[in-house]
């Protein structure tokens, strides 16, 4: 009866009913959070292949004109760079099409054009990177409490029993101690995954910034020698 009673399932089921609330919200925050980590490793695995190959491609000295067209008949919903260039020449070339309107005019509105999709792809990058932080900072402590909490009740229970053991305390104080341990379950893969996610978003966003400064100055080339 006493292994029974020291079984991690018996220690689950009898704890009290505020204590189960916060194994229950943990495991959910857990469960949620392992979600969101597979899904964010294939978001930017996948943004990460498709900058890649629209670099290779724009590189390859294709004509832009063409290269326009290709991706706005076709667009890749995965590539930002591509989402960055479609913004960048389709200003362009609105622009351009316009009388009277000075170079610098034309390459302010290219600029603001390929920030406003960077913002964009920035906020994609950065997609449930918000919740994972709020469970990796917060869980320890909502596991603390339960833990706090299943403990003041087992020294109540202890104050009431006629003779006091190791026996009658250890079973509440384990039971008490599992939400702590739930915490940092949950907690632990849900740091690992934030700051693995934030560095990889920053170096796409630093190669998006790249690329929006090299195609500035591909158009702002063209741009004045047209006007020659």
């Amino acid at each position: 009866m006493q292994a029974e009673q020291m079984s991690m399932w018996y220690l689950i089921t009898s704890a009290s009913v505020l204590v189960q609330l916060v194994m229950l919200s943990l495991v959910l925050a857990s469960i949620i959070s392992w979600v969101m980590i597979f899904q964010r490793s294939t978001a930017i695995r996948a943004s990460k292949a498709a900058l890649d190959e629209f670099e290779d491609r724009f590189w390859s000295g294709v004509d832009l004109s063409k290269l326009y067209r290709e991706v706005t008949g076709k667009p890749d919903p995965d590539s930002g760079l591509e989402q960055i260039f479609r913004a960048g020449f389709k200003e362009f070339s609105r622009m351009r099409q316009q009388p009277g309107v000075n170079p610098g005019a034309v390459m302010d509105a290219v600029q603001r054009a390929m920030r406003v999709a960077i913002s964009r792809e920035e906020e994609r990058l950065e997609q449930h990177l918000p919740f994972l932080a709020t469970v990796g900072s917060t869980s320890p402590y909502i596991g603390l409490f339960g833990t706090v909490w299943g403990i003041m009740n087992s020294f109540r229970g202890l104050a009431a029993a006629q003779q006091a053991t190791l026996a009658t305390v250890a079973p509440g104080i384990a039971e008490a101690l599992i939400a702590t341990a739930m915490g940092l379950f949950a907690a632990i893969p849900a740091v690992i995954a934030y700051n693995r996610f934030s560095s990889r978003s920053e170096m796409l966003l630093s190669r998006y910034e790249t690329f929006a400064d090299e195609f500035s100055s591909i158009l702002h080339r063209r741009v004045h020698a047209s006007d020659e």
